[in-house]
């Protein structure tokens, strides 16, 4: 998983509320188990028409936003099912910090676990956050994970709170199987001393 410490980016915003995991990535994309080539089909039935043509007026659709980092988004974001397939599209896409008031439980960890920093503010800060994002292309964010502060174009600064073992494992890029692997000493000296206790298994 890639190191998170500072992502310096252009913020989307994306003010709707209830936005569920379907929403994000729809059912009909959740046959691969490969992490990427889902971002082409990041909220598809609101980016592209039946024929298959973008949706000019939606946000990651418009040229200020093509290459967001980072999504300012309405209350309650990944609800739904619990579809891993969400946080693989949106990192695809090349989002790495989702910033609302509040995520769906699940959605929020599994951000977590594939190098995405989701972020819960109030209410207040949010629509700041919001207002910011709507300059397009100047709508540039940058959030320090290691000093918990996210800077608005124009300097001004917010800080958020983050738990300590998921800001380590994203700074550190550390996913559950990289977590495992730091114990890997320990493991396999536990196997090479059970081989010996027990050859027969």
């Amino acid at each position: 998983m890639e190191k998170f410490t500072k992502i310096t980016g252009v913020a989307a915003p994306m003010p709707l509320v209830n936005v569920d995991t379907d929403m994000i990535i729809p059912k009909l994309f959740l046959k691969t188990i490969k992490r990427s080539g889902l971002g082409k089909n990041l909220f598809d039935e609101m980016r592209f028409d039946d024929n298959g043509d973008e949706i000019a007026d939606f946000v990651l659709n418009k040229p200020a936003y093509r290459n967001a980092q980072i999504l300012v988004a309405g209350e309650n974001f990944g609800c739904g099912s619990s579809r891993e397939h969400a946080p693989w599209a949106l990192l695809d896409f090349g989002i790495r910090v989702v910033i609302s008031t509040s995520f769906a439980d699940i959605f929020f960890n599994n951000c977590f676990k594939n190098g995405i920093l989701p972020i819960v503010l109030p209410t207040s800060d949010v629509e700041k956050l919001m207002d910011d994002a709507n300059r397009g292309a100047n709508a540039v964010l940058s959030i320090d994970l290691e000093s918990q502060i996210i800077t608005g174009p124009d300097g001004g600064e917010i800080g958020f709170e983050v738990d300590a073992f998921k800001k380590h494992c994203l700074i550190n890029g550390l996913d559950d199987i990289g977590l495992t692997m730091q114990k890997a000493d320990a493991i396999d000296a536990f196997e090479a001393k059970h081989s010996v206790s027990a050859p027969w298994v």
